[in-house]
């Protein structure tokens, strides 16, 4: 099979699910920083008609309903190998946790530094499914995220256990 793609409407707006044979390779927000080209899409297809693209949207919108804290999907994660290395580290940080871009660049332990770990998360392809909204700033300030910073927000808040929300209402 080639490439194809989905749109699906959810809590924070449409998404384009983009998959190439056995795995997929895209979570795009509307107006997403780095959107992939058009003709790197493949064909739209309904997310009915298609196993992969279909499985991906009951998961996102389990995890968008608070259902679901992890992904059970087949990923591809198409890039240069630095950029690749800092997405793997970040299908390593936990549901309901966070960690700085600092934080990420002294793991690699090879010179990468926290503005370069910032570059990589920024053009992360698979937002949501590799969390990259989990990496804040120092002192965990948010900072930019490719879907905005309102969908940043969302998602930690959908994440952030109970009793630190409680504690932000009072």
């Amino acid at each position: 099979m080639t490439a194809r793609h989905t749109m699906i409407d959810s809590p924070l707006g449409e998404l384009t699910l983009v998959a190439d044979g056995d795995a997929l390779t895209g979570v795009y927000f509307r107006q997403h920083w780095h959107p992939p080209a058009a003709n790197a899409l493949g064909e739209c297809v309904g997310s009915a008609a298609d196993d992969l693209l279909g499985r991906t949207a009951e998961q996102l919108n389990e995890y968008l309903a608070g259902e679901r804290t992890r992904f059970d999907l087949p990923i591809a994660l198409v890039g240069e190998m630095r950029r690749r290395r800092i997405w793997d580290r970040l299908v390593g940080i936990g549901y309901g946790q966070t960690k700085t871009y600092g934080e990420l660049a002294e793991e690699l332990a090879d010179g990468t530094t926290a503005y370069e770990v910032g570059q990589a998360v920024g053009r992360n392809p698979l937002s949501i499914v590799v969390p990259c909204h989990r990496v804040v700033g120092k002192d965990g300030a948010l900072t930019g995220y490719a879907g905005g910073l309102k969908r940043k927000r969302f998602l930690l808040e959908l994440e952030a256990p109970a009793p630190a929300l409680a504690g932000k209402l009072f």
